[in-house]
């Protein structure tokens, strides 16, 4: 009969090697989330986030209080009223939405279950760094395709296509150039692409495109076997601190997403206010009149100044200061900040991305650049 091991006496030794983490993981960096504070300053103007400037609707609040007093309960993990409402919004089949903690986990539960080691995932050279990050993860391959002005390219994307690829994300508008593809380039894109490769069209800037030939992803995902679309809740309707999301798809993919995902993935707060903000028409229609005269304005104000600003229909944009001599976007970054103007920097710090903000924000951004490129 086995003894049992005596037991040693003093401080158990160490074992010879620690837990062994994916090899893959290594060659991830961590994703940086926009600065919030300056160092010295109490009152900053936050504009590195893409956050709503005009905060969650009325109708999202009150729902939120309702339901402080159910905080002991379990949220419905089937999701239901929110995704009638979403249904309802936008004509679609109930059944075939999933919510989930962010569009940033449903884009990490498709990559979970579409790729694996060695296959190849395609991404515009400026893309949302979470698909890249979640491909890594799987251990998958990430192909960047070149851009034209700031914008994707669908001829570059298809070269990069291969018998490896099974996934291709495209932000529209693309985070973080603030520019879109047409109608007509997605379609070509989705034509193009072979049936068992995972199209991902991630629409989280989607509610600000005023441009008629826009769709954010939902003609191609209520037909087409291999598309999915994702939408959030963080930027026009100000849930960001709630975390909440959607995405619509095919019913094969939403059913082995449902699969994976945790069963109270969202909260009862989050669902509360996401159903009462996507039936808030008004906020929506206020929100994007704001943002539109904005970029207007901000593309006139500091273009004049010689910025060069990359047209944007989101509620964001970017900046770059090469044809200012002595001039960078550095520079302009730290004198920004020395305002207390938070911006965030991009394109390896060759670029800044800004939110629009309020209107005390935004005269703010244009006084202190226009001070930045004539000191």
């Amino acid at each position: 009969m086995p003894t049992r091991p005596q037991k040693r006496s003093g401080t158990a030794a160490e074992p010879a090697v620690a837990p062994i983490p994916l090899a893959q993981l290594s060659a991830i960096s961590p994703y940086q989330q926009g600065q919030s504070t300056i160092e010295g300053r109490d009152a900053v103007i936050k504009l590195s986030s893409n956050e709503g400037c005009f905060g969650p609707s009325p109708a999202a609040v009150l729902a939120y209080q309702r339901v402080a007093s159910e905080l002991h309960r379990y949220s419905d993990g089937s999701q239901t009223r929110l995704r009638e409402a979403i249904a309802k919004v936008h004509d679609l089949d109930a059944a075939r939405i999933i919510c989930g903690n962010g569009s940033e986990e449903l884009i990490g539960l498709l990559t979970r279950c579409f790729l694996g080691e060695n296959d190849e995932l395609v991404l515009s050279e400026n893309h949302f760094v979470m698909c890249s990050i979640y491909g890594k993860a799987q251990g998958a391959l990430i192909r960047l395709a070149a851009e034209e002005n700031f914008t994707t390219s669908v001829d570059e994307m298809l070269k990069l296509v291969t018998p490896k690829t099974r996934m291709i994300a495209v932000a529209n508008p693309n985070n973080p150039t603030g520019t879109y593809l047409p109608i007509a380039e997605i379609e070509r894109l989705v034509e193009a692409v072979p049936k068992h490769v995972l199209v991902l069209l991630d629409g989280a800037y989607a509610e600000y495109v005023e441009e008629l030939d826009y769709d954010a992803g939902l003609r191609w995902a209520r037909t087409a076997p291999n598309v999915v679309m994702t939408r959030t809740f963080s930027k026009m309707y100000g849930l960001a601190g709630l975390r909440i999301g959607w995405a619509y798809g095919p019913a094969a993919i939403i059913e082995i997403l449902n699969r994976v995902r945790t069963p109270f993935n969202t909260s009862v707060p989050a669902l509360a206010a996401a159903e009462a903000a996507i039936q808030d028409f008004d906020h929506v229609k206020r929100v994007t009149a704001h943002n539109s005269r904005w970029q207007n304005v901000l593309q006139n104000e500091l273009g004049a100044l010689g910025i060069h600003v990359v047209p944007s229909v989101a509620n964001f944009y970017l900046m770059h200061f090469e044809n200012i001599p002595g001039k960078s976007a550095g520079q302009a970054g730290d004198y920004l900040r020395s305002r207390g103007i938070i911006p965030r920097p991009a394109g390896d710090d060759r670029c800044l991305r800004l939110t629009v903000g309020n209107d005390e924000e935004n005269q703010a951004v244009v006084d202190a650049l226009r001070d930045y490129v004539r000191s």
